[in-house]
């Protein structure tokens, strides 16, 4: 398992539904405890769509510019809007022209349609905020947490750097998108951490996905399993239960052993096809616990 509490950023991926935000929020915790200043970022493709990042956070709203939440921490919106605009702030030779060139409804319209044009704003974006210093000299950001959406964009966001190097092979998109291809692709950097849930769709997902992004060799960092259900009984007390023979449909928790069998399986399957022995996460599981666990896992010490 990698120790997240050296790289820069670290994206968080998985299926919908497995818990990513909550994960990305309890990670952010840990390493702003930790003494570290923490951007937690949410991929949005519409500035106006729902912000489960600041929900979790207990905050109204996210915004591009990234709003501080807790002491060392903040919570922005990645979108290709404000990677396309700062972009452009860097490549034209006055930020007006960038600026009047983003109001073009038209202009917009195709940076969001042309292929991977929409991941590569993500992207710059993502640089632009590992970039930013403070007046002293320091990272203004010396984590970047990214909270991914589903599956098939994580893969986008892989995959766009080797496709425009491929058309684009001079000038200040080509220079971009390398700087971001080594940002990804740079294990002392970036790492990948996959969350998923103990059932056979979402490992599945999440080992296809760990195969995706290592095809581009995007280090994995390590891998989540959330809500493991608790397994209370001893090998006796299982081998008891079985010998019962008692109905299923008469049996108050009779579907707990299966569940709980195919939770071990799909545990054991991560760890035998991708080589990293899962973080397991239980049901019922608080903030200050998650944070705790995240922060022992990962090797984060806490300053406070």
């Amino acid at each position: 398992m990698m120790d997240l509490s050296s790289l820069r950023a670290v994206l968080v991926a998985g299926k919908g539904g497995v818990g990513k935000t909550t994960v990305t929020a309890g990670l952010a915790r840990a390493a702003a405890a930790a003494g570290k200043r923490v951007l937690a970022a949410e991929v949005s493709y519409e500035i106006d769509s729902p912000t489960p990042l600041a929900d979790v956070f207990g905050v109204p709203h996210a915004s591009e510019d990234p709003i501080r939440v807790e002491q060392n921490l903040s919570i922005a919106l990645l979108t290709p809007h404000a990677g396309h605009l700062h972009f452009l702030r860097d490549a034209l030779p006055m930020r007006v022209l960038a600026d009047a060139a983003m109001k073009s409804a038209a202009i917009r319209r195709f940076l969001l349609a042309a292929p991977s044009l929409a991941e590569m704003g993500v992207l710059y974006r993502i640089l632009d905020l590992l970039r930013k210093r403070r007046y002293d000299g320091t990272f203004e950001h010396d984590l970047l947490i990214v909270d991914l959406p589903a599956t098939g964009h994580a893969l986008g966001l892989a995959q766009v750097p080797s496709a425009i190097l491929k058309v684009v092979t001079r000038g200040p998109i080509h220079d971009a998108v390398l700087e971001g291809l080594r940002l990804l692709t740079d294990p002392k950097q970036t790492g990948t951490l996959l969350v998923t849930l103990p059932e056979t769709l979402p490992v599945s997902e999440a080992i296809e996905l760990a195969r995706g992004i290592g095809a581009h060799k995007i280090p994995l960092a390590g891998v989540i399993v959330n809500r493991v259900p608790n397994d209370p009984f001893t090998s006796e007390e299982r081998e008891a239960l079985l010998a019962m023979h008692i109905d299923n449909a008469s049996m108050l928790g009779a579907r707990s052993l299966p569940r709980i069998d195919r939770a071990k399986e799909s545990i054991a399957r991560l760890k035998r096809e991708l080589g990293h022995p899962p973080i397991t996460l239980p049901e019922v599981l608080d903030e200050a616990h998650l944070e705790a666990m995240v922060s022992e896992a990962f090797g984060i010490r806490r300053s406070r």
